[in-house]
Parts: C-alpha cells; structure tokens; sequence
C-alpha cells in the first residue's frame, strides 16, 4: 500500500511539472508584443526539468502582475526558436525591451530576484 501511495505521489508531481510545459512562442506575436513597445521575455524549458517548471509558474505569475509585458516560452529542442536567440540551455530566460535584449541569465528560479530583474527593466 505503501508503494501505491509513493507511485501515486510521483504521478501528480510529474503531470503537475509537465501541464506548465507548452510551447507559446511565435516570431509574429513575439515582433508585435516588440513593435507595440511591450517588455517581452522569452524562457526556454525542456520536458525533464524542474527548474524550468518552477521558473515558467514565477513568470506566469509575472505577467498578471506586471503591466506591459508578454511573456513566451519554448521548448529548448525546437532548433528554429532555439538558435534565433543563441539559446543552448534550458531554464534560459531573456527580457527584450525596445527591440533589444537587456538581460539573460540561465537557471534563474528565485521570485524575488526575477521580479526585481523585471521592475529595473520597466
């Protein structure tokens, strides 16, 4: 019973970490969110990883409690995505403001310090 228990545990840890885990990013939203003079940030995750989990949850959260920002996440193994912004890592987390990027960290996950990253942005 025990084991039930412990294999059950695992199911809704691993399908509450995987739900977060979509693909949003496209070029043409991405270029609007940019030429409508939105801060825009852009993570990258990869199905396995945790810290992309907790990282995309901070941002989703971000964007309701932030105005003028659109956030976009990406799976790290799409190559297109990947390498139009010299991405390599997964938990990787760029913020654009007025066509540039202004900051890149990779495994970032703590909410006060992304949040403190966003304010000096806006």
């Amino acid at each position: 019973m025990k084991k039930f228990f412990i294999f059950i545990s695992c199911l809704f840890v691993f399908n509450s970490i995987s739900l977060a885990k979509e693909t949003t990013f496209k070029k043409e939203l991405f270029d609007k969110a940019q030429a409508d003079g939105k801060v825009v940030i852009v993570s990258s995750w990869i199905n396995y990883c945790t810290s992309c989990a907790s990282q995309m949850k901070i941002l989703d959260k971000a964007k309701n409690d932030f105005d003028n920002i659109e956030y976009f996440k990406f799976d790290v193994t799409i190559e297109e995505i990947a390498q139009m912004f010299d991405v390599q890592y997964q938990t990787t987390l760029l913020i654009f403001k007025n066509n540039e990027e202004v900051h890149r960290s990779i495994g970032q996950i703590e909410k006060d310090k992304i949040y403190s990253i966003i304010e000096s942005v806006l």
